[in-house]
């Protein structure tokens, strides 16, 4: 069975929120839904009068402060261990997606219990395809398609973002966006769950190279969903600090310049795509 956490900050209720819960609450697999609400004012009394006081299967929690991305999430991915639920889906609330579609990851993880994470083909609103499984970010890659015109960075975003790939097959690739994660909630807890010293951002380049360690983190094309992307750093300045402090957590961790596993798992990556290009 699979437990769902969806973080909320200043949420479209009407236009995201409940539609997402009511297509999620149609899937064979899902248990249970956490709707883990980070913004300064609570939806409670809007939560019980909309849609969701007849049911038991959806939860809401309303933090009082915003705790970050993913240390929410960890309320939620701690209760799946606990309750020793197989899987968890991490999920944003731009999502549009099909009961069906989750289902079918569902069982394609069952048979493959060699698979910690996995993100399906995500598409924008207009159509138009996200690159959303990359190799690990050197810091120029995240600094400089902030910062530097996207002519200089088009050679070097499109590897990163591994365009050159066949998107309609599937890789195993070291990072995987934190929009969707199904995650196997045993390989989740062997990672160490989000670490709560990012509070935006890097935290699903984190969680999913660690995962990587001993599970293949997978880009599964086979299901598309939809992704209303947007990009809360690339309007506010304020955002755009939060990120680049985060960032700068990120690589203190792991490494600036010198990062064996970077290299090595972009190295796997690259040599995939090549072997799936030539067959």
């Amino acid at each position: 069975m699979l437990n769902v956490s969806i973080v909320l900050f200043h949420p479209m209720w009407e236009q995201n929120v409940l539609p997402l819960v009511k297509e999620l609450q149609r899937a064979r697999c899902v248990r249970k839904i956490a709707l883990i609400d980070n913004s300064e004012q609570s939806s409670q009394l809007l939560f019980d009068k909309q849609i969701f006081q007849d049911s038991s299967e959806v939860s809401y929690l309303f933090t009082g402060t915003n705790l970050g991305y993913g240390r929410a999430h960890n309320i939620s991915l701690r209760e799946s261990i606990q309750d020793e639920v197989e899987y968890h889906l991490v999920l944003n609330d731009d999502i549009l997606l099909l009961a069906e579609d989750l289902d079918r990851i569902h069982a394609f993880m069952e048979l493959h219990p060699d698979v910690g994470c996995l993100m399906p083909r995500v598409f924008s609103p207009d159509g138009e395809e996200q690159y959303l499984a990359k190799l690990l970010p050197a810091p120029l890659d995240l600094f400089g398609r902030r910062f530097l015109p996207a002519g200089l960075m088009r050679r070097r975003n499109a590897r990163f973002e591994l365009r050159n790939l066949d998107h309609n097959l599937p890789i195993d690739a070291p990072y995987l966006s934190g929009c969707f994660m199904f995650l196997r909630t045993r390989a989740a807890e062997e990672a160490g769950l989000f670490d709560e010293r990012y509070f935006l951002y890097p935290e699903d380049i984190d969680l999913t190279r660690t995962i990587h360690r001993h599970y293949r983190t997978l880009y599964w094309p086979t299901v598309t969903i939809v992704h209303d992307h947007r990009r809360a750093s690339y309007h506010s300045w304020r955002m755009t600090w939060v990120h680049i402090r985060n960032l700068c957590r990120y690589f203190g961790k792991w490494g600036w310049l010198f990062d064996r596993e970077r290299r090595l798992y972009n190295h796997q990556t690259i040599r995939q795509v090549q072997g799936i290009d030539k067959q």
